[in-house]
This record gives structure tokens, sequence and C-alpha cells, in this order.
């Protein structure tokens, strides 16, 4: 049986309001993630999404935990995406302020702090499954499991258009971008789209003329941008209109897609491709998750946020979800009690219906909850959802092929380990390298 919703919660909650006399307790959550810099749009609206989630619950009397009311104090630390910032965030948030959850974006922000935040048992959350290892008991990826939904459009790609065969990729060199390229790599392959052409550049490049020019010089039928930051996901594509590219176009995100729609035209960006949908999307509308209210949390969202929608501004809220519903489960909200339930059963109530804790094959332990995801098009300028796709069914096809392109650019969990050879650890690489195969 599924947990709760968070609607059911709200209408038990406010039943049960008399149980708690007097002063409300508090129970702290922490948001350490990017606030500010390049990387803001996978932070700030995620926090800004937390602020609705928090607000609300509150407003019914908070968290009932063994017959006691607790609201939820959230507490944000900006890491910018730097390391030594996150490191000084995470103190602040565990030592200081004693949270009970901490929520991450993770990638490199993430392993520095990892013997820290595992050797004092804190529960923490990310958006980066590649985090995961055997050394990081009381991490999970409960809410996007990137980059493993990247298959699903891929594979919609080559059921719906399969006169599309060469693809061109491109990835900045980091721990967001380099997994992202890997299942690319693989989602293709498995479907028979040649890679004519690979760009890897570095996190802090700009020039996206000179990328798209290294990528088209393959002639592919398709552009794939994988995980590129939000300000390069736009400077490509309005370079790739620029060229005069007018086949198609992937990538794992397209946040704020209405500017790219103005910056190039219309019908440009039709059919654009990727993972994230607005949650008025109408296919969302029957689904039983996240507190049966995506389109009324998407209209507040935007009253109260207004041009800042991506795809993480719902994400850290439906790990305070899930986490919501394991705390009054336990009773506690003391971390291992709360994991040790929200693991129970070996199921979850993922974003997009029940999905399973799972992932040991390619992390090295189960604390990935895996399931379906969206496939999301553009569609005379409107983003839609055109399929639901399944993730472990493509795994059960195609895992041994993704943990082969994993362990080709070093990424596989026991290759991360501490006691591998360095010889053997990530690569990020020439800032620019273009592969091509004829």
């Amino acid at each position: 049986m599924s947990p709760a919703s968070f609607s059911q919660r709200i209408a038990v909650n406010a039943q049960t309001k008399r149980l708690s006399v007097g002063a409300h307790r508090t129970v702290k959550v922490g948001f350490l993630g990017p606030l500010t810099g390049p990387i803001r749009s996978w932070g700030l609206p995620g926090l800004n999404g937390c602020r609705i989630w928090v607000d609300w619950i509150n407003r019914t009397g908070g968290i009932l935990i063994g017959g006691a009311r607790h609201h939820v104090q959230l507490l944000a630390e900006d890491c910018g995406y730097d390391p030594e910032r996150a490191a000084e965030g995470a103190r602040r948030l565990v030592q200081e302020h004693g949270v009970g959850l901490l929520m991450m974006l993770g990638g490199d922000t993430f392993r520095p702090i990892q013997d820290y935040l595992m050797s004092r048992k804190v529960l923490t959350s990310t958006l980066l499954p590649s985090d995961l290892s055997p050394d990081t008991p009381y991490l999970i990826a409960p809410s996007e499991i990137h980059p493993l939904y990247n298959v699903t459009a891929v594979e919609w790609l080559a059921r719906n258009r399969p006169d599309l065969r060469r693809v061109a990729m491109c990835s900045q060199t980091d721990a967001l971008g380099l997994p992202s390229l890997a299942t690319y790599r693989a989602a293709f392959a498995a479907e028979g789209v040649a890679a004519v052409g690979e760009v890897r550049y570095a996190p802090e490049a700009t020039n996206a003329d000179e990328i798209v020019g290294a990528m088209l010089t393959g002639s592919p039928d398709i552009l794939c941008w994988c995980t590129s930051y939000e300000p390069m996901v736009h400077a490509l594509t309005e370079a790739a209109y620029r060229s005069g590219f007018r086949g198609q176009i992937i990538s794992c995100t397209a946040d704020n897609y209405r500017r790219l729609a103005e910056r190039t035209s219309v019908e440009f960006v039709e059919g654009f491709l990727f993972q994230f949908p607005d949650f008025d999307d109408p296919e969302l509308r029957d689904k039983a998750f996240f507190f049966n209210r995506p389109a009324e949390f998407f209209d507040e969202y935007n009253r109260r946020f207004p041009d800042s929608w991506t795809a993480v501004s719902w994400e850290y809220v439906a790990t305070l979800d899930l986490w919501h519903a394991a705390v009054e489960k336990a009773g506690t909200a003391a971390p291992v009690s709360v994991l040790a339930a929200m693991k129970h059963g070996g199921l979850g109530e993922h974003a997009f219906g029940i999905a399973k804790w799972s992932g040991s094959d390619l992390f090295g332990n189960d604390n990935a909850l895996i399931g379906d995801w969206p496939v999301v098009r553009i569609t005379n300028g409107q983003a839609r959802i055109v399929a639901f796709g399944s993730i472990p069914n493509w795994l059960r096809r195609h895992g041994t092929r993704l943990r082969q392109e994993l362990r080709a650019l070093g990424l596989m969990w026991d290759q991360r380990h501490p006691s591998v050879p360095d010889a053997l650890r990530i690569s990020a690489g020439p800032a620019v390298v273009n592969l091509q195969s004829s």
C-alpha cells in the first residue's frame, strides 16, 4: 500500500489539532544549494518551492510526531556550487542548527563533505544518485534520478522518429555533465543511433558557437545538450539557430523555454525534447502524487515567484513530502529511524507514481527511488508530456551498456572509492574535445 498523500495527511492533521495544546515544537530541515551563480536555477527555485511547502504544512498545524505538533523550520545556506562554501554551510546547518534533514543538489559540492555528513548520520538528500556509494548509507536520491531518466526521451524519440540516425552530444566536464553524457551515449547506442560528434567543455566555458560548430561537423540529425546548465542550454540553442540547424534538439532540461522561443522562434523550438513538465500539464491531473494538487502548487509558485519555474522547483518539495510521511510513520524525526520508515517495504511514492528503492548495481546501494519519468515535448510553444517511460524496464534491457559507458568515464562507484588508484579516477580532459566517427 502506498503512503498517504499530503492532502490526506492534511485532512487528518486538521482533525487532530486538539492533540497538541500550547506552543508548537520545531523540527528543522536544511537546504544547502546554489542560490547564486551559474547553477542557481537548480537551487533557488527549489528553495522557493520548499517555502511554499513549509507554509502549507505549518498552516495546518505542522507535523504530528507522537501526538505532538511540530512546526517545520526551513534553514538555507547558499553554496554557489562551491565545495568550500558547501562545507561551511553544512557545518552551520548540522552543528549550529541540528537539522534533521539536509537537502542538497549534490555532485561536486557533496563529495568533499561526504565523510562529515555520513559519520554524523545526517539524513541527506541529493538530486544526483551518482553521489551514492556503499560509503553513503544516509544519503538518499528520493525525488530525482539524474541522469537515468534521460533514457526515456531517447527511447521515445527513436520510436517516433526512426528516421533520425545521427547524434552529436556535448557536456560540461563535471559531476553533473559527465554522468549525463555516459547515459545519453548508452541510450542512443541502445537505439542504434550513431554518435557522430562529441564535445566536452569546461564548466566555465561560454563559447557556444564554437561548441555547436564542432558538433555540426559530423552532419547530425540530432543535437543533444546533455545536462548543460540553463545559461548554456540557452546559448547552445541560440547558436544552433544562428547556424541554420533545423533538426531535432534534445536536452535534460529546458528551463525558461518560452524565452528560448522568443530568442529563436516558436517554429525552431517545435519538437524540443526534455524531461521536466510544467505542473499544470493535463497528464498530471490523474496522478496520485505530490499532495494530489500539482496544478495548485504550480499556480501558487508562479504567483509568488513569477518567471522562475525550473526543473527543480518541485523536486526538493517531493523530498520533503516523502520525509514528512516517514517522520509521521516513525513517530520521530531521528534520521536513522526516518530512513528506515521511508524505505520500509522497498517501495515509495515517487513524484510520478510508485517506485522502487534500488540502484545497487549502479551506485553500490539501494538508496535511489527509481520508477517512471515523463518525456516532455515543446508543441506550439507549450511544454507538454507526451509519454511516461519506465526507467526500470530500460535498465533491465540495457543496464549492462550503461555500466560500460559509466565505467569508460570513470564514474562507477567503485572507481570513485578511496581505495581506487588515482589513475582510474575521473579526468575532466581538455576543455573542448571533438570526437568524430563516420
